[in-house]
């Protein structure tokens, strides 16, 4: 054993990327940390108020340690925390899937890393490159660019190259694949049930894409793949990590992990268990998602990985790798960042690239019966809300009703869930009060996932045939006579909608 106790804490520091609380300045404990060997911090939408506190927020952390890498998990869709609190300005990716422009898609991307670089942000958790195979998947969905491994292979490129044109490495998520699974890895662990050939055909190609266009990190899925190890979850299986992402498909830059502490493998190995396995296996840094935030739980890993290392279990060559690794993706990243284009900060209403890229996204179906659209005036709108899962987190706003409103003064919304509808689906009473006499429209997200929200709306459509459904999340049904589809619950997604509805578009 060459190294001292110092020294190995110093180098399980650096492949800890954990979360804190706080958006004016780090806790003392980051701060001391950071002289102590930290190699990164991960941004949450709590750590966010605007882009301008962001800046002044990673400005102070690198004032302590100048090649920290600083990441978050920015979809550009649903999944957001730059703009948590009103919402994607940018649609995510199964509208730009729908598109299928991938110049558009890597001009997305381009624009996004901008504001990402400006901010001093280093690393994006992103794009999510899982090929969304089974319509059912209850934490991916509109987060892919599709269910088509070649498009959302192009695209997961594209994407990549757009982010780190501008100074920001990319993370294709969530290896080798999340997309054939009803399971949420936050909760249990997904089995992805395939043949290796089929794993080879559909879910590894869009890896196969972003590692050609050079994407810097790569993430882990807490996923059972038994093609390639029967035994182990991918993010704690050396078959997985070594042999297959990096001896077969030769991806040399750094594995990152998904939340280490999600539900999939903590409940099961534990939190400091997961993190020892998980480097073991071959990942080079962990994230220590938003529900551990403070130094008991950051000293509870470091201590973990020193006394695996002391104990055997853990190989300190291979510690020494994964910081290694680390290292040179912040020498990467803050050389990019030097080189990068200056950024015009957006508007108040956000990316003008991003609206525009949902205005494509939009598809409208129509039946033969008479024109409903645009509105002619005020409407009524029901937005059907599903239960949100963890990535996409409760405090992002969504909906159309609100962007409607804005174009056609007087409209009212309505919000249901599954508990304010009757034993038989119906709406309760005076939540379609403001329809009458008025167009309707019924806004849904998965409307194939939810049994209750495909029920109210049948009902809904007998007595109201001439209502508009708008479907924000992935249009496995085409419902009512007229049917938008947005691909996505983004505002750029819902301001689109509204524009189409109102004739604006």
């Amino acid at each position: 054993m060459s190294g001292t106790t110092d020294n190995l804490s110093s180098l399980a520091a650096a492949v800890l990327q954990p979360g804190f609380v706080g958006t004016t300045r780090p806790p003392d404990w980051v701060r001391r940390w950071l002289g102590e060997g930290l190699g990164g911090v991960v941004l949450f939408a709590r750590n966010v108020v605007d882009a301008e506190q962001v800046t002044a927020l990673t400005d102070a952390m690198r004032a302590e340690r100048p090649d920290l890498l600083v990441a978050i998990d920015e979809e550009a869709g649903d999944v957001t925390r730059l703009e948590s609190r009103l919402g994607s300005s940018r649609p995510g990716n199964l509208a730009l899937g729908a598109v299928d422009d991938p110049e558009l898609t890597e001009a997305v991307a381009r624009d996004l890393g901008a504001e990402l670089a400006a901010a001093g942000i280093a690393l994006n958790y992103a794009p999510d490159a899982d090929v969304n195979a089974n319509p059912d998947n209850p934490v991916i969905g509109v987060r892919s660019f599709g269910a088509d491994p070649g498009l959302v292979a192009r695209h997961t490129a594209a994407w990549v190259r757009g982010l780190q044109s501008a100074g920001v490495a990319a993370c294709a998520k969530h290896f080798p694949g999340h997309g054939d699974t009803s399971v949420d890895s936050h909760l249990d662990v997904p089995r992805i049930a395939v043949s290796r050939a089929r794993l080879d055909a559909c879910e590894l190609p869009p890896f196969r894409a972003a590692i050609d266009a050079g994407v810097q990190a790569v993430m882990t899925g807490h996923l059972l793949v038994p093609a390639v190890d029967e035994e182990w979850p991918a993010t704690l299986s050396r078959r997985v990590l070594t042999d297959l992402l990096r001896e077969e498909l030769g991806f040399q830059g750094v594995v990152v992990t998904d939340g280490i502490e999600m539900r999939a493998v903590a409940d099961r190995y534990g939190f400091a268990g997961a993190t020892v396995r998980a480097l073991v296996a071959g990942a080079d840094a962990i994230c220590v998602g938003g529900e551990h935030a403070d130094e008991v739980d950051a000293l509870r890993l470091r201590d973990a990985i020193v006394d695996a290392v002391l104990a055997g279990v853990l190989p300190e060559e291979r510690l020494v790798e994964a910081a290694k690794r680390v290292g040179l993706l912040a020498a990467w990243s803050g050389a990019a960042r030097a080189q990068r284009a200056e950024w015009t900060p957006a508007s108040p209403d956000g990316s003008p690239l991003g609206l525009a890229a949902a205005r494509r996204a939009v598809r409208v179906t129509h039946d033969a019966g008479p024109a409903v659209l645009p509105l002619t005036g005020p409407a009524h709108v029901l937005e059907f809300e599903p239960p949100r899962n963890i990535a996409i987190g409760a405090e992002t706003p969504w909906g159309v009703g609100a962007p409607l409103t804005a174009l056609l003064p007087g409209t009212t919304t309505v919000r249901l869930a599954a508990g304010d509808l009757a034993a038989d689906h119906a709406p309760p009473t005076g939540a379609l009060d403001g329809a009458v006499g008025r167009p309707l429209v019924l806004v849904v997200r998965d409307l194939h996932r939810h049994d209750w929200m495909a029920a109210a709306v049948r009902r809904i459509l007998a007595d109201r045939p001439d209502a508009v459904v708008v479907e924000l999340g992935v249009p496995s049904i085409v419902a009512g006579r007229v049917h938008l589809a947005t691909y996505g619950a983004t505002r750029a997604a819902g301001r689109a909608a509204a524009e189409v509805l109102a004739g604006r578009s």
